[in-house]
């Protein structure tokens, strides 16, 4: 049986670094550890939620309820097929400790996905992606617990419903907790280079590596986002608006500098980045919170900062694009 912890503090749960605390707090480093937190007695009744990485929240001051803290770990090799390895790893890993490692141990395929914070378990149900690469790519399976049904059901990919920055997983919030999940990794393994600040650099025809593309996304990534440690975010926070291309077009005629990425049901992906820069929301700072001064889609808490100004800023952003552009964006974290 866990530990169920008391009054516990989630300052350090949480990578905008918001204080916080939890009534209780059970720390789940196994299957057996979630079923009887789930079971006891004790925190029947309460309401509950999950926490990995704590990366892609915003979390309110104090929950009277119990925090399940995800910590198991373990990876292993599952089976090494001609086209793919499938590797397997705990929800509890950090994500990009086990991108690491799967190139360390010669299977590649997740390095454009490297230095995304969070834990192995997040990864599906936001189906993160970065550099030309979403998880959904390279998934194969996972484990989860259903809270409803009380057993451990397996998802293959058609059942997770994976489409951008979402999986079934958002849309059943609190039913399902993910115990572990299994990666496809194609062999022979061929670099994905379509993002430009990656392909720039492998542009000579020269022999490419998988650890070369890794430090390159490392590299990348350092230069333009803030490390959670030294100043709190959650990454980006919100979610390139997708638009109807007569929308899009509309738009390119009164802003000629207007980006998109057409889409395979023919809408249009625009850069929520740009948008927010060109509402001159870049760099501004309310109260302890602000926008990152060299990226705009990356809110940040300079120093004693909250939900609700984290909360109020967003809603200053998201007013500021749909008077301008018209377009409505949402927003990436979960809000607990």
């Amino acid at each position: 049986m866990p530990e169920i912890l008391t009054d516990y503090p989630l300052d350090d749960s949480n990578s905008f670094g918001f204080r916080a605390r939890s009534r209780y707090a059970v720390e789940i480093r196994s299957e057996a550890d979630l079923v009887a937190a789930l079971a006891d007695p004790r925190l029947q009744g309460l309401p509950r939620r999950l926490l990995g990485g704590g990366s892609n929240i915003v979390l309110s001051a104090d929950f009277e309820g119990v925090t399940l803290l995800m910590r198991s770990q373990g990876r292993r090799l599952v089976e090494t097929r001609d086209d793919a390895w499938i590797v397997e790893a705990a929800a509890g890993e950090n994500w990009h400790g086990f991108v690491r490692a799967t190139l360390a141990e010669g299977h590649p395929g997740l390095e454009n996905l490297a230095l995304i914070p969070g834990t192995v378990g997040a990864s599906p149900v936001q189906n993160i992606g970065a550099y030309g690469i979403e998880l959904a790519d390279r998934f194969d399976s996972l484990r989860a617990y259903d809270v409803e049904t009380e057993r451990f059901v397996t998802f293959d990919k058609d059942a997770c419903a994976f489409a951008y920055r979402d999986s079934v997983f958002k849309h059943h919030p609190g039913r399902y907790i993910v115990t572990s999940v299994r990666f496809r990794l194609p062999r022979p393994w061929q670099p994905v280079l379509s993002y430009p600040d990656i392909a720039a650099i492998f542009q000579h025809g020269e022999a490419v590596e998988p650890e070369a593309v890794f430090n390159e996304v490392v590299a990348v990534r350092g230069r333009k986002l803030p490390d959670p440690a030294v100043i709190g975010n959650a990454g980006s926070f919100f979610q390139n608006p997708i638009v109807p291309a007569a929308k899009h077009d509309a738009l390119k005629v009164d802003y000629p500098k207007l980006g998109g990425y057409p889409q395979p049901d023919g809408q249009v992906k625009l850069s929520a980045a740009w948008l927010v820069e060109q509402s001159g929301f870049k760099g501004i700072r309310l109260g302890h919170v602000g926008v990152y001064d060299r990226h705009a889609l990356i809110l940040v808490n300079h120093g004693g900062g909250s939900a609700a100004e984290i909360t109020a800023l967003a809603g200053e952003i998201k007013a500021g694009v749909r008077a301008k552009f018209g377009v409505e964006l949402v927003e990436e974290p979960v809000f607990l």
